[in-house]
């Protein structure tokens, strides 16, 4: 996610707290929060992805073996 639009959800979040939000403002809000989830939540699935689990005799396994 662009670092334009994460700063332009604090901005909302700040202004949210110091004097409210139109209607508009907060559907855009709430807009850039799914967008922001959405990236986090991939960004973090590859991380999950490319973990393993390293055994003190040297084996290794994928973090997604141990799912099942």
């Amino acid at each position: 996610m662009e670092q334009k639009k994460i700063d332009r959800i604090n901005e909302l979040a700040k202004k949210k707290r110091e004097e409210g939000l139109t209607p508009e403002e907060a559907a855009e809000q709430q807009a850039l929060r799914e967008e922001y989830l959405a990236a986090f939540r991939a960004s973090f699935k590859g991380t999950l992805e490319s973990t393993v689990v390293e055994y003190p005799d040297g084996s290794r396994k994928p973090l997604s073996d141990f799912k099942k």
